[in-house]
């Protein structure tokens, strides 16, 4: 049994979501057989978007040597004294829209969205511009991407709540659905 409880841990992230007015549609756990690497996902989305157009994608990658570094400095320590590892894992967020009729302009989106997600939440955007047929004209799809390290410490003494990231993720969905009518070609 693992000395620090990722597992627990991601039930928690679930169950804080719908403070923050997020809904649940799945979730999955990965563990790749060879390294003993492990993912769990989360497909959440904003309370206001249910049925789309907005999907919120949270991905949280595990690496055992890390784990296996942090118990060794763990078994370490003395009793009562804290954990200072510095060691981390990387929880990412991944909005997606639909194929978008009027695209914005990706500078503009980034340089906004810079705002909304503050120094707490750095977010990239990309576009892909994908052509089915060659006869047809090309679609833009977005996605928004905002990658955090979380501080294994932090985890293992139950300190990391991630209430502001929860916070600025939904304000970053807001701002995406207040704008996706526009870009899908809705209004």
């Amino acid at each position: 049994m693992a000395l620090i409880d990722i597992p627990g841990f991601v039930a928690v992230l679930k169950d804080h979501a719908p403070d923050h007015q997020f809904h649940i549609h799945d979730e999955r756990h990965f563990i790749e057989t060879y390294s003993m690497r492990q993912a769990w996902e989360v497909d959440l989305h904003p309370e206001r978007a249910c049925g789309g157009p907005l999907d919120l994608h949270l991905a949280l990658e595990l690496d055992p040597r890390t784990v296996l570094a942090f118990e060794d400095v763990v078994y370490e320590l003395q009793e009562m004294e804290e954990p200072q590892t510095g060691l981390t894992i990387p929880l990412v967020f991944t909005w997606t829209l639909p194929p978008l009729a009027q695209a914005p302009d990706l500078l503009v989106l980034a340089t906004d969205l810079a705002g909304v997600g503050g120094a707490e939440l750095p977010l990239k955007v990309a576009a892909i511009d994908s052509t089915i047929e060659v006869t047809d004209a090309s679609e833009r799809t977005l996605s928004i991407t905002a990658g955090l390290e979380l501080n294994l410490d932090d985890v293992f003494m139950q300190r990391e709540s991630l209430c502001d990231v929860f916070d600025r993720c939904y304000n970053v969905s807001d701002f995406l659905l207040d704008r996706a009518p526009v870009w899908l070609g809705d209004l």
